[in-house]
C-alpha cells in the first residue's frame, strides 16, 4: 500500500511539472491530458509493484520479466512518445518499420516529459542541462524521424545553454505560433 501511494506522488508530481510546462508554452490541452493512462489500472498496479522512486518503474519491470506491459500500453495511448509514431515502412529499412515526423506539439510535450522526468528523479540536484545529458547518454540513438530528432535536440540544447524562460519563450512564439495547438 505504501508503494502505490509513493507511485501516485511521483506520478501526480511529474504530471504536474509537464502541466506546467505545457501551460507556459500554450498546450493548455495538452497539458490537462498529460499521461493520464499512468492513472489506469494497467499501468498504475505495474507501476505501484515495481516503484523504486529514483527511476521508472518500468524499468524494473523490464528487468524482471524481460519487458513490460505497463510501457506497452502507455506509449500506444500517448502521442508524446517518440514510439507511438513509428509504423511499418514502404521503404527498405530495417525490420520494416520506419518513425514517421510528429507534429511540433508532440514534440514539445515530449521535451516537457524529460525535463519534468529529470526534475522528478534528481529533485533538487536537476539542472537544465540533465534532459540533454539524459538524451545523450541513451546506448542506442531512438529511432526518430529526421525532423522529429532536429527539432528535440535543438531544444534540448537550447535548454542547456538558456534556461527554461528562453526556452520556453522561443517555443511559444517561434515553434507554436502558428501551429494548431
Amino acid at each position: 500500500m505504501i508503494k502505490a501511494w509513493e507511485h501516485f506522488k511521483t506520478i501526480t508530481h511529474h504530471k504536474l511539472l509537464v502541466m506546467e510546462g505545457c501551460f507556459k508554452v500554450g498546450l493548455f490541452k495538452q497539458g490537462l491530458l498529460h499521461d493520464l493512462s499512468k492513472y489506469s489500472p494497467s499501468e498504475f498496479m505495474i507501476g505501484a509493484k515495481y516503484w523504486q522512486g529514483d527511476r521508472s518503474p518500468n524499468n524494473a519491470e523490464r528487468e524482471a520479466i524481460g519487458y513490460s506491459s505497463a510501457w506497452l500500453h502507455h506509449k500506444g495511448r500517448n502521442k508524446h512518445h517518440y514510439e507511438y509514431w513509428i509504423d511499418y515502412s514502404s521503404k527498405d529499412s530495417p525490420g520494416g518499420m520506419a518513425p514517421a515526423p510528429m507534429p511540433k506539439r508532440y514534440i514539445v510535450e515530449m521535451f516537457m516529459d524529460r525535463i519534468a522526468a529529470c526534475k522528478v528523479y534528481h529533485k533538487d540536484k536537476y539542472t537544465d542541462k540533465d534532459p540533454l545529458i539524459y538524451y545523450e547518454s541513451a546506448k542506442t540513438p531512438p529511432p526518430l524521424h529526421p525532423k522529429t530528432k532536429q527539432l528535440l535536440e535543438f531544444l534540448l540544447h537550447m535548454l542547456a545553454e538558456h534556461g527554461e524562460e528562453k526556452t520556453f519563450r522561443y517555443i511559444r512564439v517561434r515553434i507554436l505560433k502558428n501551429s494548431i495547438r
